[in-house]
């Protein structure tokens, strides 16, 4: 696992938390930058593993 798939991996995790954050509160700007920033973590992690993979 390299600092990407890391990187990621969190910023999947501070989606999800501003996501339900925004559900929970019925702010659908927060809501939205949640579903951002997960989708912005999916996108980085899956290029820590193609670099992983080159790396090899």
């Amino acid at each position: 696992m390299n600092k990407e798939e890391v990187k990621g991996r969190v910023d999947q995790v501070k989606g999800e938390v501003k996501e339900q954050w925004g559900k929970t509160t019925d702010d659908r700007s927060t809501e939205a930058e949640g579903k951002f920033d997960k989708a912005k973590g999916k996108v980085k992690e899956g290029i820590g593993e193609i670099k992983d993979k080159f790396s090899e």
